[in-house]
């Protein structure tokens, strides 16, 4: 077996850092333009295989994101045919306009997930289990109050109080990044 040259070496441990701090985005970017989870989630394998065998052509000190949703964008368009068979289908235009605002908004979007990840940090571990409980596919607020012990009505009632608490949360961490 060889030995990789350095150069290939290191080409791998970028591409390898980058597609795992930046997959998230990719992957909203991609639920973005199309009907259901379970094709996104296809469509991401498919733009990661794209991007491993791309690597080469990126960059480096650009835009690995936007240059990783531009292949998605493509992988996307190229897999219309299999969505045309979906009940909800948008027409080019409209994708195109959601796909352009998809990468606007991404920026901010990321500081909002930085800031709940913290917000949930800081949850009592009882609440923030009821929380991930409640939002884990698969699951909802019955799985979650049997897990937690509570009631149905008391994890509602658990539940309504901790998103408030995190919506106060996540706008004053993200008000405090932002004052100078």
């Amino acid at each position: 077996m060889a030995i990789d040259p350095p150069i290939e070496t290191e080409s791998r441990k970028r591409l390898m850092a980058l597609m795992t701090r930046h997959q998230r985005q990719i992957f909203s970017y991609i639920y973005t333009l199309v009907p259901r989870r379970h094709d996104a989630e296809d469509l991401l394998q498919e733009t990661s295989l794209v991007i491993c065998e791309k690597f080469d052509d990126f960059r480096p000190g650009s835009d690995f994101v936007a240059w990783a949703c531009q292949i998605a964008w493509w992988r996307v368009r190229s897999s219309r045919q299999k969505f045309a068979r979906s009940k909800v289908l948008f027409d080019q235009d409209i994708l195109d306009a959601v796909a352009q605002t998809a990468s606007a908004l991404a920026p901010e979007l990321d500081e909002r997930h930085e800031a709940l990840a913290l917000c949930l940090a800081k949850l009592h571990a009882r609440d923030r289990e009821l929380v991930l409980t409640r939002y884990e596919p698969g699951h909802g607020v019955p799985e979650a109050a049997r897990r937690s012990g509570r009631s149905m009505d008391a994890a509602y009632k658990a539940l309504n109080r901790i998103r408030k608490s995190l919506f106060d949360c996540v706008t004053h961490q993200l008000a405090t990044e932002t004052s100078p």
